[in-house]
């Protein structure tokens, strides 16, 4: 118990002198490099790595829109659509339920880097954040504005309102089944999202079951290319990953650490962290510029238990990054994956 302790206090004071700026962070990625590396990404992995993907996505085939919709946006305005065929989408979580639907060619302005098919696909490509302006969106003439963060959309979906377009939020800090069945509601599906979200709850109870009968719980640590002003991070104890680790019986390093969302780790904290597990998604894999960027952002990495084994697992991003309809299966592949680490 006593090693338990002395762990969490070396890894909070590290973190502690990330922000006061008094210990070396880790380097950022380059950006120049993430296209060489996206073949990396998609294709065969470094040796010793694993590939954790969930088999089972729930969707919907074959089902009809029932429009108009009358919602209750997440910033408590009560909205009706009537047009979804040009979707402006605030993230990869609000698509891949859209995908799910069956309503991919209804996403019509997605996010930079987008991690799904639909998102990449997207007639426009689009910068979402707490600085979006309200003239940007009008100016694709959308017809339907989903917005997934109340805290960087809900002024934005207020000015939207008032110029005459609908918007709804449907806000990313909440359980992946409830925002399955709002994101649905707004398309005019509510019956299939229910049956869907229904599925993905499922596969979240039975990964919580398997990582409940764990014979040990490997600690975890998910490293993100982005989120402290471009900066490596750590999914934090309120992230959907962190959320994910823990319910599928990993230890989430971040939890320990008290951090918030997605927070930057010093070199030093990496190290006291001790990972058995080091996760990275898709997509930041080919951010930090493959293997060898993933190092060279976080060198003291290799110096984990992690690192020494070389247990580096890539996921999908919206099997891991997204609380969204891919979770439960996502979390069902990560509790199996947690059974197969070799006691310490």
């Amino acid at each position: 118990m006593k090693s338990i302790v002395v762990r969490r206090s070396l890894l909070a004071l590290s973190l502690v002198a990330v922000i006061a700026g008094c210990s070396k962070e880790p380097a950022a990625p380059s950006t120049d490099t993430a296209a060489a590396s996206a073949a990396q990404t998609a294709g065969a992995l470094p040796e010793g790595w694993q590939r954790v993907v969930g088999v089972d996505v729930p969707d919907i085939e074959g089902a009809t829109q029932q429009l108009p919709a009358q919602v209750t946006s997440d910033d408590g305005v009560a909205t009706t659509v009537t047009d979804t065929s040009k979707i402006i989408a605030g993230g990869d979580d609000i698509i891949a339920v859209l995908e799910a639907l069956g309503l991919d060619d209804q996403v019509y302005a997605a996010p930079l880097r987008s991690a799904t098919a639909s998102g990449r696909k997207a007639p426009q490509q689009f910068l979402f954040n707490r600085t979006t302006g309200v003239e940007g969106v009008l100016s694709l003439q959308g017809t339907l504005f989903l917005g997934n963060s109340l805290r960087r959309h809900s002024d934005l979906a207020a000015k939207l309102r008032g110029a005459g377009e609908a918007a709804v939020i449907v806000d990313d800090l909440q359980p992946a089944a409830d925002k399955v069945r709002k994101v649905a509601a707004a398309v005019g599906m509510a019956e299939q999202g229910d049956a869907l979200a229904t599925k993905v709850q499922s596969q979240l109870d039975a990964a919580k079951a398997s990582g409940a009968a764990l014979a040990w719980h490997p600690r975890v640590i998910h490293v993100s290319a982005t989120g402290a002003g471009g900066a490596p991070t750590v999914a934090g104890s309120d992230s959907a990953s962190g959320k994910l680790i823990t319910l599928a019986g990993g230890i989430n390093i971040g939890d320990e650490a008290g951090v918030a969302n997605y927070s930057a780790l010093s070199n030093e904290g990496v190290v006291a962290a001790a990972p058995d597990v080091i996760l990275v998604t898709e997509n930041d894999l080919a951010l930090f510029g493959g293997q060898a960027g993933l190092w060279r952002a976080y060198p003291t990495l290799r110096q984990t238990p992690a690192g020494a084994a070389n247990r580096v697992w890539v996921m999908p991003d919206v099997e891991l990054k997204s609380a969204s309809v891919a979770s439960g299966s996502g979390a069902v592949a990560l509790a199996a994956a947690f059974a197969t680490v070799p006691r310490p």
